[in-house]
This record gives structure tokens, sequence and C-alpha cells, in this order.
């Protein structure tokens, strides 16, 4: 008895080790950049309050139902160092406590371009539910020596813009007019603007092999939101830590990398780190005793960097030994605008019931989706399809869908059988389908570069592959090796598109299977 313990404790030992030898060794970090290589991030962590340059809210009016105020820096020796000019600033309420905030450049001032604006998440409902404010009235809060605006918001609350130092925030009327969301409490507000560029102007970026030649300068953004009476945030995945969202920096806080919102396959990322995976919402919501739940949603498509802010930092030292009853963070991104949504809550389902009524409710799924799935890299032929499903029955384990990759396909070119594999993929999947179970066939958004390919042709000739900077089909690596990828903003890449063009391939292979020619 004493040597089967021995056995099995060397055992789980030896285990143990290479589980641990194969995580350390399988993360391969230096592949990806940290916020110091990032120059964005690199610049918006660094700022204090003192060393950003300060905003004022002026030509406070309401327009078309919204509140519209210009940004400017506070001086014009300020605003003519930084070479900048007056944001607009667009307020505007909703029905169930609903707050948007956009901030942009100034159209009429020609900016070199446009830019990116995230089209197709705001459902067309929630624009119906808009209560068009009709007066704004002016306070001086407590310490400050002008006047701010604010407007109503729902009953009890009250939507604040502060002229100066600019600061948007959301109030309990209910509750002494506490915050309860707040932007630019902390001063650390930055929109770095479009540029046309100059003979000295050197903006060119690169990491490793990728190199970013920024033609138009710079373009990130970077505020602070502060989640007032509250004790934790959580959201903003896809990370691999805990539900609440650990401090990424502050006095005793030993990691030093922000949250970082850009989708990424990664497979062997590292445990309880705040490294981005696969997926990217800018959606935050906090909780607290003292108040309840309130939330924040950015909502913008580039590349994003948050920190959680411990205990006792502030803005301008790093440190402060006051207490604090909130939770502060920093949200930074490399481009795009401000398009941000205030969520008063108070609890955790109002929260979300808001922010479900800006983005829409999750589809629900097919019911065979919900139960356990079979699958893993990969199925080598029909013969392995059929031995693993059989071992399903064999051992009385339930499943509904068993999943195929890219191995099934011909030469990898999604949408196709590899015919020596899986000759008679029907017939396999009948087999499966008489079980009462599923079959998925993995389509990756990529597309195998290769002109017998009737996709990659078509794709090709239509321009409907997303373009480079050079206006050239994008071309990069994947699994079919050299690949593009599909414009799916494109009109003619609509599910119209795809289905006829799938037809197309299907009886192309159709006739090569009954005549061996196409």
């Amino acid at each position: 008895m004493k040597n089967k313990t021995q056995t099995l404790s060397l055992l789980f030992f030896l285990l143990f080790q290479f589980l641990c030898f194969n995580h350390v060794h399988s993360w391969k970090k230096e592949e990806f950049r940290t916020c110091h290589q990032t120059p964005f991030c690199k610049r918006a962590r660094s700022r204090t309050s003192s060393t950003s340059t300060p905003l004022i809210a002026t030509d406070v009016t309401i327009s078309d139902g919204n509140l519209i105020a210009k940004l400017v820096a506070k001086s014009k020796q300020e605003e003519t160092q930084q070479n900048t000019n007056p944001l607009l600033l667009s307020l505007s309420v909703y029905q169930n406590g609903v707050v948007r905030v956009t901030i942009d450049e100034d159209r009429s001032l020609n900016p070199p371009k446009s830019r990116f604006h995230v089209p197709d998440v705001v459902v067309s409902e929630f624009q119906s539910t808009k209560l068009w404010l009709q007066r704004v009235t002016q306070e001086t809060l407590d310490g400050d020596d002008s006047p701010s605006s604010v407007v109503y918001v729902s009953d009890g609350f009250d939507a604040v813009l502060r002229h100066d130092p600019f600061e948007v925030f959301v109030r309990d009327k209910s509750n002494g007019n506490t915050r309860v969301v707040s932007m630019n409490s902390h001063g650390l507000f930055d929109f770095e603007q479009l540029k046309g560029k100059g003979e000295c102007d050197d903006w060119e970026e690169s990491f490793r092999s990728h190199h970013d030649k920024r033609p138009y300068g710079p373009q990130s953004i970077s505020f602070d939101v502060t989640f007032h009476g509250a004790d934790f945030v959580y959201g903003i995945p896809e990370h691999a830590t805990g539900l609440a969202l650990k401090p990424t920096k502050g006095p005793g806080v030993e990691e030093s990398e922000p949250y970082r919102l850009f989708n990424l396959d990664v497979f062997e990322y590292i445990h309880d780190s705040p490294f981005g995976l696969y997926g990217s919402v800018p959606f935050m919501l906090s909780h607290g005793k003292q108040r309840g739940s309130s939330g924040f949603f950015w909502l913008n498509a580039a590349e994003m960097q948050i920190d959680v802010l411990g205990s006792g930092w502030d803005a301008e030292n790093g440190i402060s030994k006051l207490p604090k009853n909130r939770v502060d963070t920093l949200w930074m991104s490399e481009a795009g605008v401000v398009d941000a949504f205030f969520f008063v809550g108070p609890t955790p389902k109002d929260v979300l019931k808001q922010y479900t009524s800006v983005t829409g409710m999750p589809a629900m799924p097919q019911l065979f989706s919900t139960a356990y799935h079979q699958c893993r890299w990969n199925y080598k032929d029909e013969e392995d399809v059929e031995h693993v499903d059989s071992k399903f029955d064999e051992f009385d384990i339930p499943y509904d869908v068993l999943w195929l990759d890219i191995v099934h396909t011909d030469g990898k070119k999604y949408f196709t059988w590899d015919n020596v594999l899986f000759p008679n993929p029907e017939e396999m999947q009948r087999k499966i389908a008489v079980k009462g179970r599923h079959m998925v066939t993995i389509v990756d958004p990529h597309i195998k570069c290769d002109n017998s390919f009737p996709l990659h042709k078509e794709a090709t000739e239509k321009g409907y592959y997303v373009k480079d900077c050079n206006g050239n089909d994008y071309d990069g690596w994947c699994w079919p090796g050299s690949s593009s990828y599909l414009n799916m903003l494109s009109p003619g890449v609509g599910l119209g598109g795809v289905i006829s063009s799938l037809i197309r391939i299907m009886l192309v292979q159709l006739l090569h299977s009954i005549y061996g020619t196409t």
C-alpha cells in the first residue's frame, strides 16, 4: 500500500512538472507587445492631471434634442502649443437611465480625413427611446467659479456637463446629488487630432515584422472613468482572470500591464492575466454596498487598453493616502471617436437592461447548440470520425454536436471537402444525424489565395476583399498560407452574395465528382 501511494505521488509530481514546464514554454511573450511597446498606451499611461491639456466646455446649447458644446484648450497658448482645434461634444439622454456622450473633431474645420465611427452596433429601436431635451439649467457646483449645465435624465437622476474644468457625470438627486459615473473627473482626457504630415514629422511605428506608416499621425484617445460608491468592477471580456477585475496600476499593485482589448487567437495564454483573448467588449459594470451598480460602455473598435486603478491612486502623484469609496479606471484607445454610454443602474439587472437596450439582446441559441460539443483539431478522415462517435456510444457519454476542423477541406479551401479523406460527406453526416446529433464544419474568415478556387477568384475580380493602405487586396498568412479577407461590410459580400457563391462552388464540385472535370 505504501509503495502504491509513493508511486501515485511520484506520478502526480511528474504530471505537475510537465504541465508547469509546458505552460511556461508555450507562452510566446515576445510575440505580443506590451503597453510600454505600444506608443499610444505608453503616452496615455504616463500622463498626469498637470501634464494633460486642460479643456473647458464653451458655446453650450440645445440642438435637435441634444446638449451641444465645444471643447477648447483653457488658454490660447495651450491650444497653439498642442496644435489642436476645438472638439465637438454631444450629450443625449434616453429612456430607462441611459446617457450617451460623443466627442469628435469638428468636420467644418477640415481635418485631413474622417475618424472611424463603429456602424451596426446600436440597434434602431434604441434611437426611438431618445428623450428630446428642451432646456438646460445652469448650476454652480461647490468649489467652482463658473456654472455647469444640467439636464434631466430620469426621475432621481441628472446629467451634468461641467464647463471648467471639463467633466461629464451622472448624479443621483435622491442621494444628495452624489455622482454615479463620471468622465474626466481627474483631468486625464486626451484626444490626439488627425494632421497633415510635414517634412519633419515621423509617425511610423514598428513591432517585429509589423509596420504602420500612420500617414495622419497619432490619433489615440484616453480618459478616466470613475464609478462612485463602487467596491468592484466587472466586465471588459475576454481575459483569463477572476470575475472582479483586479487593479493593474497603483500602490502595492504587482501586475503592471493594463487589460488589453484586442481579439487574438491565443490558446497559450497565461492564467490570471490582463492579456486579451478571443473577444473584446468595452463594457464595464460596477457594484458596491453603498450605492449599488452602474455601468459604462465605449463603442470603439480600435485596440484598447484599460487600467483599473488601485486604492490609494491619484491622478497627479500616482499615490495618495486619502481613502476613497470609488473605483477609478483609465480607458485608452488607439483611434476612433468618443461614443460613450453611461448606465445609472441601480441594480446589476438594471445595468444589463440598459446596456442591451443599446446593443440589443443576445440571440437565443438553438436548443441543440447548448449541450456538449465534441471538437478538437483534428479528425483525419471519415473512419476517425466514425470511431470517435462510436466511443461516445460505447461509454454512454451524451453529446449533441461533432465539429470538423480544416483537415476536412480540399487544401484548406473552406466550403469544400477533401475527396480522398472525406469521399462520402453526405453519408457521414447521415450516420451522425440518425442518432439525433449534428455536425458542424469550421469556416474561418480568411480565404485561401488560390486562383483555382472559385470563391477567391470571384472575390478578387469583384473587389470584395479588405484592402491594405495601398489599395491592394490585404494578404495575410494563416492556416491555408497566403490568405485574404472578405469585407463583410460590402453589400456584395452579404448573406445573399455568399450563398450565391457557395451554390456555384457546390455545383462545380458536384460536376467534378460526376464527370471528373469542371
